[in-house]
């Protein structure tokens, strides 16, 4: 689990969403769980949990993206300490909350997307980054 600086998000693994002693300590309220590939992860009344069912790669419903993308940007306007997770945290959990911050904050989506990775481990699927960018050009309309 890594915080991305200056920012109420973190960025976490399937590991990491399963952790809840960890998360709780963080004082994270809120869990955006990405991994489609793993069950609902067990959470405690006090954490808010949104799970957005989202495939590695292409072909993922732009609604489904758009949703996922809007509530990270809705978590950041409020201040709200969120974790974005997905199963490695190295490409959907990156994109959504760079997308997310872009939102957000009125960033570049690619500026957002260096700020979120620094020096971090980080592999994100090209189609999946070019269905995200396009969530994120639509909502600037």
């Amino acid at each position: 689990m890594r915080r991305i600086p200056d920012t109420s998000l973190w960025l976490g693994h399937l590991g990491d969403s399963r952790d809840l002693r960890a998360v709780l300590s963080e004082g994270i309220l809120a869990l955006v769980d990405l991994a489609v590939e793993a069950p609902a992860a067990p959470v405690t009344r006090d954490l808010v949990y949104l799970r957005f069912p989202v495939v590695d790669g292409g072909g993922n419903p732009p609604w489904l993206l758009r949703a996922a993308v809007k509530t990270v940007a809705e978590l950041v306007r409020a201040d709200v300490p969120a974790m974005v997770a997905c199963g490695a945290g190295m490409s959907r959990a990156p994109a959504i909350a760079a997308a997310g911050l872009a939102l957000a904050r009125g960033w570049e989506a690619h500026d957002a997307l260096v700020r979120v990775t620094g020096d971090a481990p980080h592999d994100v699927t090209p189609a999946l980054w070019r269905d995200v960018l396009a969530c994120v050009t639509e909502d600037r309309r």
